[in-house]
This record gives C-alpha cells, structure tokens and sequence, in this order.
C-alpha cells in the first residue's frame, strides 16, 4: 500500500482535495494509505471549517496552525512545521493541489526530501507575475513529478516550458467534481429576481482609493440592471470604510464571508458573476451563467474561449460592452469544456495506480 500525505491550507484548497479523498476512500484495491495534513493558512471557521463540515472532509491528521502573516513568513512557517512532521511518516507521495503558499511551501519541503510530488491543477498560467499565486504554480510544476492538468491549454504551457509530457496528464477539473457533488443540495430561488453576485479582492482593485472607485463605478452600472448580492471580503469592505466610499455600497445587499454549499446557492440562482477571483470563472462556466472578469488576464483562458467568461480588466467601457452581449443573449450558453465533468478525481486516482 503506497502512503500518501494530502496537503492543504487555504479555502480555495478545500474544495479541491474532496473528492480526491473520496476517490480514494472508494477505491476497491484500497491502493493508498493517506494522512490528511492541513496547515492552517486559513484557520476561521468561515475560511475552513465549515468547507470541511460541508464537503465531508475527515478531520486532518494533523494541523500545523501557521495562521496569518507576510507571504514569506507564512511559507517558511509552512515548511519548518511540515519538514519536521515528514520526517516521522516515511512518505511515498506528497499531493498537493491548488497555487496558495501551501502549496508551494510544501512541494519545496518535499523536493528536498526526495518525496515524489503530485501536483493536481497544474499549468495554469495568468503571465503576471506580480500574482503570489503565479510564482507559486511556476515553481510547485517544476518540482512536480506528476502533474495533473485542468485543460488542453494547461498541456501545451507545460511543453512549451519544457516539462516531460510523460509527467504530464490531462484529467479535467477537480473543482468541477465538487460542484457536481453539491449540486443535489442546491435549490432553486423561484422569485425570477435578477441577481449580479459580486467577489472583489485582489489588491490591484481594492488596495488604491482611485481603483476601487473605478470598481464601484463599474458595479453601479450593473446594478442598473441587476440587484447586486455582494459577499464582501474583509480586505474589501476595510478598504471601502478607510477610503470613505460606504455610501456607494448602501443600497447593495451585503453579505459576511460563507460556506461553498450558501455561497454556490447564490451564484446556481444568478443572472450574471461580476469577480476578480479564479475558481468562480470555472464553476460559471459550468453552470452556464455569464461571468466578467476584472482582471486583465487569466489563468483558465478555456472559461473565456469556451466558456461564459468575459474578460473585461476593471474597465468601464469593456464592462458595458459584456453586459450587452449577456443582455441580448450574444454569448456561449451551451459551453462544454473537456473533463469538466465531475470525474477528474477518479482519473487521478486510476493513473496513480498504474504509474511507479
């Protein structure tokens, strides 16, 4: 039985490595022995405990509580603790999944210690390097030894920079499985409310006072249209109170930070996704509701060319010209993105098994 240790850290994680577990656990040849190790990069219960709750994730073997900090405390925490427990669990793989500074700071603890490393979500790229999360893909694929990739663009960015195809796999995506796993317990809002839900957090649009106006701005010409529903990021909503801008936001309905399972009911009963964030463009796409990017570039290209993706960057005019094409039905309402179907997890788990 080949022994594994499943790691995660931050919210974005969680609903990645549940159905990995589930594939495991369901698997008939009981192929792998696993330690599930979380290392407490988010450590509310908002931000982790209630997806462990919801996704039926077991209790983690063990939690390294790194808690809060600089990005390069947070990772060297992350790689003290973590060394120190892998040297007493003689490993044959470390799976990690996802960009965050776990991930990173784990697949550099177990390069160093000769331990094969997966990587599930491998070759995204957004080319900005002023993203964490991009220095931490970059690095995490070229310690991988295996590398689990999300879609078709994902295989060709790996041989472009030079990676073994045989390390390379195209399986789908993981967090499409979760979604198809919670869809049951979604309900439908019968109210025919048309809904914009609203998540901004990257600093490039909330950190300046003059970007963050230039969003407000650009959320007060969807709600023309749209009652706007806004799960407000703390970052966010301190930046909005320091700069003086709560008046802007008072007639929108404002939302604490939420479970995926709540969180997913809003966005299954919506009309359209105004984000800067990463995994809602995939589960938009899924789930054929318009989404517009505020970023100028983004790390699953598929969602825009085949899925319902409009990447807009937090500018006004691009915004308008999205809202038109979604008002007047002039995008892919019928998007169908391979492996994006709920089964990526058992994939991973069957080529595991078949690979030294």
């Amino acid at each position: 039985m080949k022994k594994i240790a499943i790691i995660a850290g931050a919210r974005p994680n969680f609903m990645k490595i549940a159905p990995i577990i589930r594939a495991i656990e369901k698997d008939k040849d009981k192929f792998f022995e696993y330690k599930l190790i979380h290392t407490g990069q988010h450590y509310d219960k908002n931000m982790s405990d209630i997806f462990f709750e919801e996704l039926n994730i077991p209790k983690p073997d063990i939690n390294l509580g790194v808690g809060s900090g600089s990005q390069s405390k947070q990772v060297a925490e992350i790689m003290i603790k973590l060394e120190e427990y892998l040297l007493d669990y003689k490993l044959d793989y470390v799976l990690v999944v996802g960009d965050v500074n776990s991930t990173m700071a784990a697949s550099i603890v177990a390069s160093k210690l000769g331990i094969k490393l997966i990587h599930v979500e491998a070759g995204l790229r957004s080319y900005d390097r002023a993203m964490p999360e991009e220095i931490n893909r970059i690095i995490t694929d070229h310690l991988s030894d295996y590398l689990f990739v999300t879609d078709k663009v994902g295989m060709a960015i790996l041989k472009k920079e030079g990676i073994d195809k045989s390390k390379c796999f195209f399986v789908g995506n993981v967090m499409i499985d979760s979604l198809v796993s919670i869809l049951p317990k979604l309900k439908k809002d019968n109210t025919n409310i048309k809904s914009a839900i609203v998540t901004i957090h990257r600093p490039s649009n909330v950190d300046n006072k003059e970007d963050l106006i230039k969003i407000l701005d650009i959320l007060k010409e969807v709600s023309k249209d749209y009652k706007i529903i806004w799960p407000i990021h703390p970052r966010t909503k301190k930046n909005i109170e320091n700069f003086g801008l709560l008046d802007e936001i008072k007639n929108y309905d404002l939302k604490e930070p939420m479970g995926y399972i709540e969180f997913m009911n809003l966005v299954y009963n919506s009309s359209l996704i105004v984000t800067d964030s990463g995994g809602i463009q995939e589960e938009t796409s899924y789930l054929k509701i318009p989404c517009i990017t505020l970023r100028y570039n983004t790390e699953r290209p598929e969602t825009v060319t085949e899925g319902t993706n409009f990447l807009t960057g937090p500018v006004k005019e691009e915004v308008i010209t999205a809202l038109n094409k979604v008002k007047s039905g002039n995008y892919n309402k019928n998007p169908k993105i391979k492996f994006w179907d709920g089964k990526s997890a058992k994939r991973i788990i069957k080529i595991l098994k078949n690979i030294n």
